[in-house]
């Protein structure tokens, strides 16, 4: 009897320690899981949805939430309204300077106009008309020298001149002689589209050529200032 009590108790003890040992082991591989699970999110996210989270990681887990509140701080201050945007400024008006010849018109010497040109321009449709010009220059009785010139129109001068007008200042600024240019604008601006006109002595000279226009003499703002010559 004493034989068969010793080896059942041998039997217990080894048993006992087979199972320490077991639970060694699965304690240690446990560990391994838990560390896995703490430090990457997608091993948390797998064993959560197989349901063994709340068993490995137990109530520390349950203590840390997944992602940790910000503080939400109301604003001491109250940010004052938008202010309103200040009025439209005005914007000046563009100012374009016009030349006359070969820009608005043509002008030629009446007597030395060929009739042939005369007619083969007014049939394809161009504008003309004759006027009488005094030159600065006077004869050997003297007395001022009387020219007589045909003058075109450039095509659609009247509904420019219009279009512009309506939101720009147009100056007449030539280089010609007051006797000859001021008749001819008188023609072709009936309706006083000109601001201002310029005639030769506005102009300057300078060491490489004379009658130049200076458009500094307008007094406008030269950002808004167009020269259309030709």
């Amino acid at each position: 009897m004493a034989e068969l009590a010793r080896a059942s108790g041998e039997k217990r003890a080894a048993a006992a320690q087979a199972w320490r040992a077991l639970l060694g082991w699965v304690g240690f591989l446990l560990g391994i899981v838990l560390q896995m699970v703490r430090v990457s999110p997608l091993w948390a996210r797998a064993i959560s949805f197989l349901g063994f989270r709340q068993l490995l990681v137990g109530s520390s887990t349950e203590s840390e939430p997944a992602f940790m509140a910000l503080p939400v701080e109301a604003p001491t201050d109250t940010p004052p309204p938008p202010a309103s945007p200040p009025p439209d400024e005005a914007i000046d008006k563009l100012t374009v300077v016009l030349d006359l010849d070969e820009t608005l018109v043509c002008a030629y010497d009446t007597s030395s106009l060929h009739p042939i040109i005369r007619a083969q321009a007014t049939s394809s449709g161009l504008k003309c008309f004759e006027m009488e010009c005094i030159s600065g220059e006077k004869d050997v009785e003297g007395k001022q020298k009387v020219t007589h010139v045909t003058v075109f129109e450039r095509p659609g001068l009247q509904e420019f001149l219009q279009q512009i007008s309506e939101f720009a200042d147009l100056v007449l600024f030539t280089a010609g002689l007051e006797g000859y240019a001021c008749p001819l604008v008188d023609r072709i601006d009936l309706n006083n589209k000109f601001t201002l006109r310029l005639y030769r002595p506005a102009t300057v000279s300078t060491k490489y050529r004379e009658h130049v226009k200076d458009l500094s003499c307008l007094s406008r703002d030269l950002c808004r200032t167009v020269n259309l010559c030709r």
